[in-house]
């Protein structure tokens, strides 16, 4: 089964350290996955992902100061959510399950695989965004969940770089959304432990 062992983001190393991650040479651990920061291009977000098979070598990375301890799930965005869950057990990913369902974020459909430590959430891109009105276009990998084990403490680390913490989607789960005016280009959340 495929695990995730790197992401490339379009980000400055300095802007994900102004949100508490510690950064060195251009790339910041989480917990087992390296998240390779190589600066803002024309295209902004994660700009792709590096793929093993089998368990993590790496040990895992002490927690942030921002609190961030691993990666909960990484989101891709699909136009086609059935062509995207047929394209990915193709390359030998499991499904695990689909949902079925509003969120807040206006997807209506998940399908959810495992990724070694994280989850792989593909999301139906919600009616009227660019991704779901181009059938066609490939899905793309668009934001980040990470887990902290005390949100009031990470929601306090960051104060107006964050929204207010929330219940999820998951039962008894709690979340908190970066705001935009952090300039980090994934979408970047974080949760509580299940």
């Amino acid at each position: 089964m495929p695990n995730l062992e790197q992401l490339e983001i379009a980000d400055e190393p300095a802007d994900w350290r102004k949100v508490g991650f510690e950064v060195e040479d251009g790339v910041c651990r989480v917990s087992t996955v390296l998240l390779r920061l190589v600066g803002k291009g024309p295209r902004r977000g994660i700009l792709g992902w590096t793929l093993g098979n089998g368990e993590p070598s790496t040990i895992p990375a002490a927690p942030h100061p921002n609190g961030v301890a691993r990666i909960d799930h990484v989101v891709l965005m699909s136009p086609d959510l059935d062509r995207t869950v047929a394209d990915l057990r193709s390359d030998g990913f499991e499904l695990r399950r689909i949902r079925e369902g509003e969120t807040p974020g206006g997807s209506t459909r998940q399908a959810f695989f495992r990724v070694g430590e994280p989850i792989l959430e593909v999301v139906q891109a919600p009616e009227g965004t660019s991704v779901a009105r181009d059938p066609d276009r490939p899905a793309r990998l668009w934001g980040l969940a990470f887990r902290v084990e005390d949100l009031e403490q990470t929601a306090s680390t960051l104060g107006d770089l964050v929204w207010t913490p929330r219940d999820a989607v998951q039962p008894g789960r709690r979340i908190a959304t970066l705001r935009p005016e952090a300039g980090l280009g994934p979408a970047i959340a974080f949760m509580t432990p299940p």
